[in-house]
């Protein structure tokens, strides 16, 4: 395992540019002249890569595939990038430091992580090519273009995210299979005791994709987003066991993950409308 921890030796070793910055990092791939079988690696920046008519010599009769691929810190790049040398591109590096100072820009979507691509079509191309011209124009003017830079990049995530939006939409046999399988590890959460209330990181473990991937893909076809799913779930779930258990409310709580009753009896009255004790108290009015 290979770990880069800045830019500087990153772009070394795959035989990109020095980078001129030590935050913002853009350029071009020029594939006969870098690296294009990897050993396993991680680095400790962000990292946008490009990468257009890319195909991996291990399938050389594959369709030529343009796509956006993301690097985050602590990701693991497994081994087995052997790019065929005929594909162009270019990459976004950004530190942590610039991230964590401008969150406000970029909000989630580097967080997505490698295996989730992006893959575009022609027009998608030629608007993150026409994004990047500008971008190497201001990042090669330096320290005085910075911030000009920074809402050019800002601009990239935006278009990012909405050549998602239309991924998930041309695509919806895969992304809704997605869909089922959350909606499937829900109901099976309380088929075994637990220790703590369920959340969305859990359910992206499980299927493999990284929690703001899996949020929009449920917010896209649900038009909730994970964890109002998972709220309104844990509420039913708690209704099921007031009605029927004959456990306490206490019990109810610690049934259902949550650390503390009284949590349980806030979280309750806003899901439903009742406490707890009110809501009993209705059902049996009912009776």
């Amino acid at each position: 395992m290979i770990y880069f921890k800045d830019f500087t030796s990153f772009n070394k070793y795959i035989g990109l540019a020095e980078p001129l910055d030590n935050d913002i990092d853009v350029g071009y791939y020029d594939p006969p002249n870098i690296v294009l079988v990897s050993e396993p690696m991680t680095v400790d920046f962000y990292r946008i890569s490009i990468k257009i008519k890319y195909r991996s010599k291990s399938t050389p009769n594959a369709e030529l595939l343009s796509a956006v691929f993301f690097n985050t810190p602590n990701l693991v790049i497994e081994p087995g990038w052997d790019a065929e040398p005929t594909y162009t591109g270019m990459y976004l590096q950004l530190s942590k430091k610039v991230i964590e100072e401008n969150r406000f820009l970029f909000k989630t979507y580097l967080d997505y992580g490698q295996h989730e691509a992006l893959y575009l079509t022609e027009d998608e191309v030629h608007e993150i090519s026409a994004v990047f011209e500008l971008m190497v124009k201001y990042y090669e003017g330096g320290k005085k273009d910075f911030g000009v830079l920074l809402s050019y990049a800002n601009v990239l995530i935006c278009l990012v995210e909405a050549f998602y939006k239309r991924q998930f939409s041309t695509d919806p046999k895969q992304y809704s299979r997605i869909v089922a399988d959350f909606q499937q590890s829900l109901i099976e959460y309380y088929n075994q005791p637990v220790k703590q209330l369920p959340n969305v990181q859990y359910f992206a473990d499980n299927l493999g994709l990284t929690a703001n991937y899996l949020g929009d893909i449920i917010k896209h076809f649900t038009q909730k987003s994970a964890i109002e799913s998972i709220h309104e779930f844990v509420a039913k779930k708690a209704k099921e066991l007031l009605e029927n258990s004959g456990m306490n409310n206490t019990e109810v709580a610690y049934e259902l993950g949550f650390e503390y009753p009284n949590y349980f009896s806030k979280f309750f009255k806003k899901m439903v409308g009742f406490s707890p004790k009110e809501y009993r108290l209705q059902l049996n009015k009912k009776l």
